[in-house]
């Protein structure tokens, strides 16, 4: 798409009207391609090298077919290793699940040994035939009958007294609080929904009973997330970002707009904080005690936090994501492809180069090497190109790629930073990994009711989303975790955080009396 000429002095004021007519239908138009993208198209943002021929969805004009170059084999069917198939037992029917599945058999009657021939036959074999079942609403009431005594010299009763509770007075087992809290956090599962399936199963219990379960819940781990966040912030790199949340009436029929600012630590652990805005101060009091290395996307907030982390004898870098100002570029394919595309090459280098250093499982001196080696010629490169395009005279302010050169070359130090710093990610995509439960939430629960809510759903989080990247079932932890948190000295607080607890608790979790097998 051409762009329109700039306005000149010698125009005509209905030229000039034109010429601004005319930018502001590329823009629009450019705006409808990318709300089309958002409901039809591809969300990767994965270059399509691998298939040449695939067409954009919404360019009409089509491509000619390229096929593939003669002596190029396409394989129909690739069969899977024999590593992959002993991961796990396979039986007959090809079912795959490990020894945790509860198992029921059913016997199958033989008609032939209830006949008159009954006696001519012998069972030599069992032949399983395996199908997976699904109880709807599966709920135990768990029935602690607790024997009553008389002393028979004294003429005393005494009872047994109820096992310890995780909430002391309540009727919900450990088993269903972690219950609720894994389908409300893990699989975006609202409390309504969970209510209405209690109800359908035969369970009567008030929606604000389930509320209270959790609340009361959270505040127990509260002290585990503190620990855990006051560990992060002793790494030598943090990454920080920020996602929209309603929460709160700001008045009748609307609610406030929020934000969780999750940070991901060194170590693999992420804390969702959360606040009432979207200013710096947060991120400043967040921060507090930190010094390392920042890496963020473009928002100009983080820029002034290091500032004035870095008034207050803080050292604090600031690195920015490559991923982000790849994405300006891919903005303006639609208005200057050619341009827009040489840039986004430019930068598939720089990833392929990251490829090969973590295929190859190099240390952090071998990083910082072959980095400067391979990635910091393209980097200067890029920049000096960058420059170059920003002095042409016919980019007008709003063309999509003049806002894209401009992006990265106000920020090219803190693209470099990654070249010095081997311990330090190209972009932000691990942590945008991370904080897509709240995207996910919000198109089911859609806002929490309270900002106490926000803040409780940001600590559940912290822990739920930790635990799945360590590798640790949510379900397990938690379970073991609101029954240890009550006896565990406060001062070891830190051995219930996810990554401390999988080495020193995993292996024997503590867990629901739902476990015991019932008496028949």
């Amino acid at each position: 798409m051409k762009t329109p000429l700039k306005p000149t002095p010698d125009m005509t004021s209905l030229h000039i009207k034109n010429v601004q007519l005319a930018e502001r239908v590329i823009v629009l138009e450019q705006q409808l391609d990318w709300f089309k993208r958002q409901l039809f198209g591809r969300k990767s943002e994965k270059q399509l090298i691998d298939n040449p021929a695939q067409s954009n969805l919404f360019v009409s004009e089509q491509a000619p077919a390229q096929t593939p170059e003669s002596g190029t084999e396409v394989a129909a069917h690739r069969r899977s290793s024999k590593k992959q198939t002993q991961e796990q037992d396979v039986n007959d029917t090809g079912l795959r699940f490990d020894d945790s599945v509860p198992q029921q058999i059913i016997e199958v009657p033989a008609p032939e040994l209830s006949g008159e021939d009954a006696e001519q036959y012998d069972i030599i074999d069992y032949n399983d035939t395996c199908r997976l079942a699904q109880q709807p609403g599966s709920y135990t009431v768990l029935i602690y009958r607790r024997p009553v005594l008389r002393h028979k010299s004294q003429q005393t009763l005494v009872t047994v007294p109820a096992p310890v509770n995780v909430l002391e007075g309540c009727f919900a087992d450990v088993s269903l609080l972690a219950g609720l809290m894994v389908d409300k956090a893990v699989y975006h599962l609202p409390l309504y929904r969970q209510h209405q399936r209690m109800l359908d199963s035969g369970i009567t219990v008030s929606r604000a009973t389930l509320i209270n379960w959790i609340q009361k819940g959270i505040e127990l781990l509260r002290p585990i997330y503190q620990a855990m966040l006051r560990q992060m912030l002793q790494s030598s790199v943090l990454a920080m970002d920020e996602v929209p949340i309603k929460a709160g009436r700001k008045h009748k029929g609307k609610m406030q707009q929020t934000y969780f600012w999750p940070i991901y630590g060194e170590q693999d652990e992420v804390a969702f904080t959360w606040s009432t805005s979207r200013g710096t101060q947060h991120a400043i009091s967040q921060l507090s005690g930190f010094s390392g290395t920042l890496l963020t996307d473009g928002y100009i907030a983080y820029e002034k936090a290091v500032a004035q982390l870095n008034k207050h004898e803080h050292t604090v870098t600031h690195a920015t994501c490559w991923a982000h100002s790849r994405r300006t570029f891919e903005k303006a394919l639609q208005m200057e492809p050619d341009t827009a595309q040489h840039a986004i090459n430019k930068i598939a280098k720089l990833y392929k180069i990251e490829k090969h250093i973590r295929d190859s499982k190099l240390d952090k001196g071998q990083t910082l090497a072959y980095r400067q080696q391979h990635s910091e010629p393209i980097v200067h490169a890029f920049f000096i190109w960058v420059y170059e395009q920003r002095q042409r005279p016919e980019l007008l302010p709003s063309n999509p790629l003049t806002k894209a050169l401009a992006y990265v070359f106000e920020r090219q130090s803190q693209l470099r930073v990654f070249l010095s710093n081997p311990d330090v990610p190209i972009d932000t995509n691990h942590l945008e990994r991370a904080l897509r439960v709240i995207p996910m939430g919000r198109k089911n629960y859609l806002f929490c009711w309270s900002e106490l809510g926000a803040e409780q759903l940001g600590i559940l989080q912290s822990l739920m989303v930790t635990c799945r990247i360590q590798g640790i079932n949510p379900y397990t932890y938690l379970v073991d975790v609101l029954q240890r948190v009550g006896m565990h000295p406060a001062k070891n607080v830190l051995d219930l955080v996810p990554r401390v607890w999988k080495t020193k608790f995993a292996d024997n979790p503590l867990k629901s009396d739902l476990s015991i097998p019932a008496s028949r």
